[in-house]
């Protein structure tokens, strides 16, 4: 009988996941999450626990948030954050360097409200010819620790409008309240991961940012030093990083791996 390679990973997978079920005991996890991730856990997380017996406990943050947070003493089990974060717990001791493992790659875009023109932002100038024309944008605040309105922030420098945009300019505290502003008409222009705008109401996803002007982040996972669920936190990894959920990935709007 044959056998296609996606069905036999599939069915490895699904094996690591049972070995994991019926040899660990159910385990409480305290999970760290980006925001960005956000979409791809609530999803994912239920059918984990479901799957293996295990509960999971999981905080939504920015990046800057998170790392703050487990360097002013903070623990968990695993942490699903931007790779330059992990990279850097790893460096303090914070987190497990052979546990570190590359879940999805996504992109910054811009949003419109819903049944409104769509910009054209193909190419650096043509983004900086839209972003002058809207009469509002919004984006993350820099200080919130965020990476899409820290390197939105650069972006306008490279474009040379900073200065003009500033006057025009509401700062949000996450994708969510970007989304209403948007779609309630408070901004014109929305930017943000392109997987946090997609799921949200009364807006719609123009495009991304163009060529160099884009930071393609790559999410990874990590389990904590010191958790004393190590091996329910690696069966999570393990978990997040199956073909089903490369699937739900993709459909979030991000690449896999």
């Amino acid at each position: 009988m044959k056998y296609s390679i996606g069905r036999v990973a599939r069915g490895f997978a699904a094996l690591v996941v049972l070995i994991h079920a019926a040899t660990a005991v159910a385990a409480e996890i305290k999970v760290l999450s980006a925001n960005g991730m956000r979409e791809v856990m609530e999803d994912l997380g239920p059918q984990f626990e479901r799957a293996t017996g295990h509960r999971l406990t999981i905080t939504f943050a920015t990046l800057g948030v998170i790392v703050q947070r487990v360097q002013g003493g903070e623990t968990a089990d695993l942490i699903v954050i931007p790779r330059q974060g992990v990279d850097r717990l790893v460096k303090d001791g914070k987190a497990t360097a052979d546990t570190v493992t590359v879940l999805a790659r996504a992109g910054i875009g811009l949003a419109v409200r819903k049944g409104a023109p769509k910009p054209d932002i193909s190419t650096a100038e043509a983004l900086r010819r839209a972003l002058l024309a809207a009469k509002s944008i919004t984006y993350l605040d820099p200080a919130a620790g965020g990476t899409s309105g820290v390197h939105f922030v650069a972006v306008l420098d490279r474009l040379g409008i900073a200065a003009e945009m500033k006057l025009k300019t509401i700062l949000h505290p996450n994708a969510r309240a970007a989304g209403a502003l948007v779609a309630n008409g408070a901004a014109e222009i929305g930017i943000n991961l392109i997987q946090e705008l997609i799921p949200l109401p009364g807006i719609e996803v123009a495009g991304p940012l163009p060529g160099d002007l884009q930071n393609n982040l790559v999410f990874a996972a990590a389990t904590m030093t010191g958790t004393v669920e190590a091996a329910a936190a690696r069966a999570l990894i393990d978990f997040l990083h199956t073909p089903e959920a490369a699937t739900v990935i993709k459909a979030k709007g991000m690449e896999s791996g």
